[in-house]
């Protein structure tokens, strides 16, 4: 039995939530439940010359197809692979003059699939794609006229020869990918490349606080389990991230996903008096932290603009005041002293102004660890980000503890053979040999760190950007 055979689940109808997938085995952490390929995928619009358009690999050299110019491969192998999707795509395009949008292509794919298939089940797939909710008929005005706009797009994109489908159908396509579209990710799982529709996903159904997480790794996801699931049990993925007040969750599942969330973290408000802590000793008055929680909002806001500008070092002195300010007021675990720890942080590491980073880092993983999920892939990757931060800052004992920790998380959300967690491996054997050094004699190992750090150019962590992590569920912007 391959795990894309989907043996270990089926379909049961879940009380308050339509359709949902239960477990036919016992299953422990880390173990995979299933693994599934993209029914249909395509590269963000913004990456089509930087990303493979099969494997969703980034790389530095890509191969163009010669007829349409416009897809991009790692080489022959990849695209011999992609040509059954990419035929068709290849004299539409070319006929059409010009690329339509990530949306309009993904539509299209599946429908030219479903035109070589047929409407019914593909092997493997427990629900067909005409069978996935599409909520057109809770569409705002906004996502209404949108729509309008993308089905006028698709129609003179779509060619002549090709099977003519109705209106309602086309509708019902754009309705599925705008509510069961996942984000892709590259190779490393730090930037989001793509979007795909994944039916057998579909059909899970979310729980801010879940038991199982999905991950894409090399060409499909993955389904793992994040803890003891027992047989029958409702498997659940959590759709948006934890970190947020019951009720900001809900109001965000509410406008993206079109239901009401009853899980139990949202219905007893578990957490939230952690998300909004503030200092017990002295305790400060409700008129201030509702004063500290403005000036907060208004902060981030000049943040995020001098972020998207570059501005680093005006984002440096924002952060800086603002956490001055809110010291005496919030607790360690209040959402938007986290949410500034995580942003000064990660831009203090890029200026490679790691010893200052290091302290951030340090509060901002405190803080997450009493709010995550103890096996949460975003706690995991955070812990991974200041673990790296702190070796860099010469912290050498916080930073093997960190980057073990983040080992052992990823071991269980992304699996052993993930190329983060391999890259992780790599970093906890290092930072294990020398932290054997430090010890041993630690003037010989900051002399020998500084002519290792001099001979070769400092690995430099990424460049900041507005976006979060990769969100599961993609959603037009």
């Amino acid at each position: 039995m391959t795990i894309e055979s989907m043996e270990n689940v089926e379909v049961f109808t879940s009380e308050g939530k339509g359709r949902g997938l239960k477990a036919t085995k016992e299953f422990w952490a880390a173990d995979v439940i299933f693994a599934e390929r993209a029914y249909s995928a395509v590269v963000f619009d913004s990456l089509i010359n930087f990303v493979c358009h099969t494997c969703f690999k980034r790389q530095e050299k890509l191969h163009r197809c010669g007829q349409c110019k416009f897809a991009h491969y790692c080489d022959r192998t990849c695209q011999k692979d992609a040509w059954l999707n990419h035929k068709n795509e290849c004299s539409a395009i070319k006929r059409y003059g010009k690329v339509p949008n990530e949306n309009i292509r993904l539509a299209a794919r599946i429908m030219w699939r479903v035109e070589r298939e047929g409407t019914g089940l593909t092997e493997g797939c427990l629900v067909s794609v005409d069978d996935l909710q599409n909520h057109v008929e809770h569409f705002g005005e906004e996502e209404q006229r949108e729509l309008r706009v993308d089905v006028d797009s698709f129609l003179q994109y779509w060619p002549p020869q090709s099977q003519q489908f109705s209106m309602q159908y086309i509708s019902h396509i754009f309705g599925v990918i705008n509510c069961n579209g996942f984000t892709l990710s590259d190779q490393r799982g730090l930037q989001a490349v793509g979007v795909g529709i994944f039916p057998n996903l579909g059909l899970v159904n979310h729980d801010c606080w879940p038991n199982c997480t999905v991950i894409f790794n090399n060409g499909k996801i993955e389904l793992r389990a994040l803890g003891k699931i027992s047989e029958g049990e409702e498997l659940t993925v959590s759709y948006i991230d934890f970190l947020n007040v019951s009720e900001e969750r809900r109001e965000q599942l509410r406008k993206q996903y079109y239901f009401d969330c009853t899980c139990e973290h949202c219905q007893k408000g578990l957490k939230d008096d952690l998300f909004l802590g503030v200092k017990e000793d002295p305790k400060p008055s409700q008129e201030v932290v509702k004063e500290m929680i403005k000036f907060s909002k208004d902060t981030l806001e000049k943040i995020d603009k001098a972020r998207s500008e570059g501005l680093y070092h005006e984002v440096v002195k924002l952060c800086r005041e603002c956490l001055q300010k809110q010291e005496p007021v919030f607790a360690d675990t209040n959402l938007y002293l986290l949410r500034l720890l995580s942003i000064v942080s990660e831009v203090l590491s890029y200026l490679q102004a790691f010893e200052e980073a290091s302290h951030y880092a340090r509060r901002m993983v405190d803080g997450y660890m009493k709010l995550y999920h103890h096996n949460n892939a975003q706690l995991g990757m955070a812990v991974m980000r200041a673990g790296l931060t702190n070796w860099h800052a010469g912290n050498i004992e916080v930073g093997h503890g960190m980057i073990c920790k983040a080992y052992a998380i990823l071991l269980v959300t992304h699996g052993p053979s993930h190329p983060i967690t391999k890259d992780l491996e790599a970093m906890r054997v290092q930072t294990e040999m020398e932290l054997r050094m430090f010890r041993q004699n630690e003037f010989m190992y900051h002399k020998m760190r500084e002519a290792a750090l001099n001979n070769q150019p400092m690995q430099v962590m990424a460049e900041p950007s507005n976006e979060s992590a990769p969100a599961l569920f993609h959603k037009k912007q």
